[in-house]
């Protein structure tokens, strides 16, 4: 079985027993997650609307750094700020 969801404003295509990253969700590592959005589930062809999907926080993480450069020639002026995304890892126990 095959689901869309909606979590924290993206959409995520998942499947029974998945991990997947999702923008930050409040929670410690063994949390249940509440408050999936499913936009479309689909079983052996068939499509339904209105099913539920679990899911488990595994762990709390940061992405890779970003670093955004800034220069303007022959003025001496250079700017370098960067930052790390906070991600959750989730594991999605059912689809039902």
């Amino acid at each position: 079985m095959i689901a869309v969801i909606k979590v924290a404003g993206q959409q995520f295509k998942v499947e029974k027993d998945q991990t997947l990253y999702v923008p930050r969700l409040e929670g410690k590592a063994g949390d249940k997650v509440e408050g999936i959005e499913v936009l479309l589930a689909s079983a052996d062809g068939k499509l339904s609307v209105g099913t539920t999907v679990a899911a488990e926080i595994i762990d709390q993480v940061k992405g890779d750094t970003v670093i955004a450069y800034k220069q303007k020639r022959r003025k001496g002026f250079h700017k370098k700020k960067g930052h790390r995304t906070a991600y959750t890892k989730i594991k999605v126990t059912s689809i039902a």
